[in-house]
């Protein structure tokens, strides 16, 4: 049986809605930003949106005529679309909070590893974890991920490394994502490590598994991490080639602790997102840059890991389009805060407050393979929008920990506070 994420939208509109007198961020574009498309906002200084059946009808200057429904004032504030958040992790069973604490007491990541911890720690809790478990663990972590204006998510399995396990995952995802606003587009991660108990799994989940999910989960893309001590340049691209040839678009995890060449495979290999890239080359940011692959940045981790962060500012200047994502997990970005990682992105990766907007918005949507229905205030985009607490965009970005915005419309309806 077919399991689609958002296969219908839980709000649905009765009627129109209208923000008016705001700083409108529209990010108009069919595709996704590079160079210095990144620093272009689309501001209209005092305008409009107008939503009708969960899609923006007509943006403008001035003020609307005809049937506004229910009304915003922004009252000159920004409105801007809803954020994109496309890389997360956001299903698992258990906790590592013990884990974080051996880290801030000193404990070497490679000791964690070798006692037992890490990915494989939550694999172990994933396994126990009932399908009804881990559907609510989803859902509650996307209410609140709507609430501090996410309007899409990514959401990727990874902690199951058996068919069974993946398989419930992905089916949590498409529950949870029923009962929610905000629309999540689902990953299956099966490349995310090798299992003690099942070293032949990444053959396996190249030839059996893959073609068997592309039944099931349709609407899902294909992910790996190559990272020495998870798959190799070799397995990854296996991975990546049974997803292609299954249909599944590909995204590659990869260069986040090591270069091994697994972002350039990735590339040749036609990837949709390379992600992480914190060990990034110069030779890395040359490949990357002239390719069509969008390079997903989620400084959360080395904020929260190590300090290393991607080499933002020269993979916009070597061409690349950029996104970003929280990395949301319980194991090295325990945050749902996309916010955050925007801050973080011009705090370290050398992004302008204009290019993280593009980056956490429009390239976000690209990433997603959502480019041309949401990520923008365009005519028939999906009508997903915020309206901050100021009159300045900049303060998303500079701004961190701080309230989450005065308005937030998801799908034409506005979300009760």
């Amino acid at each position: 049986m077919r399991d689609d994420a958002n296969a219908t939208d839980t709000l649905q509109p009765m009627r129109p809605l209208t923000v008016v007198n705001a700083r409108l961020l529209t990010l108009a574009g069919s595709a996704a930003r590079r160079g210095a498309a990144m620093r272009s906002l689309g501001v209209i200084e005092r305008g409009f949106v107008r939503c009708n059946a969960g899609r923006i009808e007509s943006v403008g200057s001035g003020n609307p005529t005809g049937d506004l429904g229910e009304v915003i004032d922004a009252a000159g504030r920004v409105c801007m679309p809803a954020l994109i958040d496309c890389h997360a992790h956001l299903c698992w069973g258990g906790n590592r909070w013990s884990e974080w604490e051996n880290i801030r007491r000193g404990m070497p990541w490679s000791e964690i590893l070798a006692s037992g911890g890490g990915i494989l720690n939550t694999v172990r809790a994933t396994r126990a974890t009932s399908e009804d478990e881990l559907a609510q663990g989803v859902r509650g972590r996307l209410n609140a991920m709507q609430r501090l204006g996410i309007g899409t998510t990514e959401a990727k399995s990874g902690y199951g490394l058996n068919q069974e396990t993946e398989a419930r995952m992905l089916r949590a995802i498409g529950t949870a994502a029923q009962s929610v606003s905000i629309k999540v587009r689902r990953t299956f991660l099966g490349g995310h490590a090798i299992p003690q108990d099942d070293p032949e799994w990444p053959d396996r989940l190249a030839r059996e598994v893959i073609p068997a999910f592309a039944t099931l989960f349709p609407d899902a893309a294909v992910d790996a991490f190559c990272e020495r001590n998870a798959l190799s340049v070799d397995q990854a691209r296996a991975v990546l080639q049974a997803a292609k040839a299954a249909g599944f678009a590909c995204r590659l995890h990869t260069d986040q602790f090591n270069s091994l060449g697994g972002a350039e495979m990735a590339v040749q290999e036609g990837a949709r997102t390379v992600d992480h890239l914190e060990a990034a080359t110069d030779e890395t940011v040359r490949c990357v840059g002239a390719s069509p692959t969008i390079a997903v940045m989620v400084p959360c981790s080395g904020y929260a890991l190590d300090g290393r962060y991607a080499p933002g500012r020269k993979l916009i200047d070597a061409g690349a389009a950029i996104a970003l994502g929280s990395n949301c997990n319980p194991g090295s970005a325990p945050t749902i805060d996309l916010r955050f990682a925007m801050h973080l992105a011009v705090r370290h990766c050398g992004l302008s407050c204009e290019e993280a907007i593009v980056a956490a918005t429009v390239n976000a949507a690209h990433a997603l393979g959502i480019g041309g229905e949401t990520g923008s205030l365009e005519p028939g985009r999906r009508a997903d929008m915020i309206v901050l607490a100021d009159r300045d965009e900049r303060s998303i970005v500079h701004g961190f920990a701080h309230e989450p915005p005065l308005h937030v419309v998801l799908n034409g309806c506005r979300l009760s506070p």
